[in-house]
């Protein structure tokens, strides 16, 4: 009987390390030729420019290190009203990513992909025209003045919530726990 417990305790633990770490698709940075401004306005969801108040790393479902970062909106082109906003992007090197810095302000185009992640995200890369604000120059004189946020949103706090993947392992941590405290305690008896 003990067998068949370790058996099948090593099975469920084995699985949820395997849910846990599993393998993710691997993505490479290769940019062609720089987008004009207007295509790359036509393929973004939304532009924008804003400050960035807080930058977190996070661990994706699949496994991929991935950056997100609040921004609070200072000026809109394409998009919601919204007066911030949470854009992904990659950790940096090969994998697209921009290095967005706390307290400095850009100038950001984004569209939804799941190439951080596995489901739609607002996400922009180093092929994007995505730039500090103040070498946006040419960029900002092709959009024009853009409009203010009109709906006021305080996101501060979402990018430190759990991500699903941490919810499940803990819940098999604990359902692991519980079964081996349940029949230990029926084994002594």
């Amino acid at each position: 009987m003990r067998r068949v417990i370790s058996i099948l305790l090593m099975t469920v633990l084995g699985l949820s390390f395997m849910m846990i770490f599993h393998s993710s698709d691997v993505y490479a940075c290769s940019c062609a030729q720089p987008q004009t401004v207007k295509d790359q306005f036509s393929r973004s969801e939304a532009v924008f420019s804003g400050k960035v108040l807080e930058v977190k790393e996070q661990k994706n479902v699949n496994g991929s290190m991935t950056k997100a970062a609040l921004f609070d909106v200072s000026r809109i082109w394409k998009g919601g009203t919204e007066s911030q906003i949470i854009i992904h992007t990659g950790s940096g090197g090969g994998d697209c990513g921009i290095n967005f810095e706390k307290g400095k302000e850009y100038l950001v185009y984004a569209a939804p992909s799941s190439m951080y992640g596995g489901k739609e995200l607002l996400v922009t890369i180093i092929c994007d025209r995505t730039v500090a604000l103040n070498q946006s120059q040419e960029d900002l004189a092709v959009l024009g003045e853009g409009k203010f946020p009109t709906e006021q949103v305080h996101l501060e706090g979402e990018l430190s919530r759990m991500h699903p993947f941490i919810w499940v392992a803990v819940i098999g941590v604990v359902a692991i726990g519980t079964t081996i405290f349940l029949f230990r305690r029926k084994w002594k008896k």
